[in-house]
């Protein structure tokens, strides 16, 4: 919703209405405050989802404290605190983890998705933290790169932590995924050296998804 505000504002600025450009300029602002009020929690690096029973916000840290990176939302100290929480909870040898913890199902450890690895990826370089956005960035191809080598697939998920097809949920993992392509081509139009040490061959048979 930030993200959206901040565009219409952009776009009433471009056409010279300023009436609108004001107007989504202030509701960005309410939202930012309102980001940074419920969802932040300090003290542990980290931004929340809310839970509206509780009301308060919940306990998982995951992937999506990354979000108001990419919208702005967060500021130099917040960047600081949660790529340190990002070091030393989520970062894995294949890529970013999506939380911490083991339930056998799909949105746990140890499964990383594409749309999570781009937020990070691209929310950190907003950020002046090129290096650790590179770092994921790297982890997670060689996971692509080397799950494309012994299957031919594009794949739906993957374990970061072995580097293998991802698993777990109610249905099977599926191949050839959109998102998957997506950002692997975005992350090697942006870095395009960064499978330069792969060393893996593709299965026989392999073909694109």
């Amino acid at each position: 919703m930030l993200a959206m505000e901040q565009r219409i504002e952009a776009r009433c600025r471009a056409a010279n209405d300023t009436v609108c450009a004001g107007d989504y300029a202030a509701m960005a602002k309410r939202r930012k405050a309102a980001i940074n009020r419920y969802l932040w929690v300090g003290h542990e690096g980290r931004y929340a989802d809310w839970d509206r029973i509780a009301r308060k916000p919940t306990a998982i840290v995951s992937a999506a404290t990354l979000y108001p990176l990419l919208v702005g939302a967060a500021s130099p100290d917040q960047v600081k605190a949660i790529s340190a929480t990002v070091r030393t909870t989520l970062l894995a040898s294949g890529g970013l983890r999506t939380t911490p913890i083991r339930t056998g199902q799909q949105w746990d450890s140890p499964n990383g998705w594409a749309p999570l690895q781009w937020v990070a990826i691209d929310g950190l370089a907003r950020n002046s933290e090129t290096a650790l956005a590179r770092d994921i960035a790297g982890r997670w191809m060689g996971t692509v790169a080397a799950a494309y080598a012994q299957t031919g697939k594009m794949l739906e998920k993957y374990d970061v932590e072995e580097r293998r097809p991802g698993g777990g949920g109610e249905y099977p993992l599926q191949d050839g995924f959109g998102w998957t392509n997506g950002v692997a081509s975005a992350i090697l139009d942006r870095y395009p050296d960064i499978l330069a040490g792969f060393q893996a061959e593709p299965s026989k048979g392999a073909t694109a998804n």
